[in-house]
């Protein structure tokens, strides 16, 4: 029954939060966001996956420290947006949740429970900004770090992971997982 609850106050924030936004211009923001995450999906898994051939997740592990930020941030530089993923399970402190990030992930986690389709949400908040949030979900190639099969690496790797994330919570996820977000506030 609480279930119920939370699914039905989630429909209605949703749409509370989207009531003052035209469907044209909802859908210019959805199309955009949507070109957004997979332009920034791209570039990182492109330079994580050659840093994978090149030395494996020793080698990745430090590159995506190092770099998966940098990246991110000349990505939002090029769309005139702030880019953010972020997760209620972070590696990266960096990356924390706003309170408004927490709210969406919290419901993105109970429909994913419940079975239900993870749409992406546009919204205007209390400063007229245009917010875009999408769910990211673990795929196979995230699992040697993030996944059960972390439990397989090298001992160098995981106290490499260790020293660089020593607040690390972002493990044990299986193959479709609900993985946290992507936030894309437009400038």
């Amino acid at each position: 029954m609480l279930k119920y609850f939370l699914i039905l106050g989630l429909l209605l924030s949703i749409v509370a939060c989207n009531t003052s936004m035209p469907l044209k211009e909802k859908q210019e923001y959805l199309k955009k966001g949507k070109q957004i995450t997979e332009a920034t999906f791209k570039e990182l898994s492109g330079n994580l996956m050659q840093q994978m051939q090149l030395g494996g997740p020793s080698q990745a592990v430090p590159f995506c420290n190092l770099q998966a930020l940098p990246i991110t941030n000349q990505i939002s530089e090029k769309f005139n947006v702030t880019i953010k993923r972020t997760s209620d399970k972070l590696r990266n402190p960096k990356n924390s949740p706003t309170k408004r990030e927490v709210a969406i992930i919290k419901q993105y986690q109970i429909l994913f429970e419940g079975d239900k389709e993870l749409l992406p949400i546009v919204e205007i908040d209390s400063h007229n900004k245009k917010h875009y949030y999408a769910p990211i979900k673990l795929n196979v190639k995230c699992l040697a770090c993030h996944g059960e099969l972390r439990k397989q690496l090298s001992i160098k790797t995981d106290s490499l992971i260790k020293s660089l994330y020593p607040n690390d919570i972002a493990i044990n996820y299986k193959n479709g997982d609900f993985r946290g977000i992507w936030s894309i506030e437009f400038n």
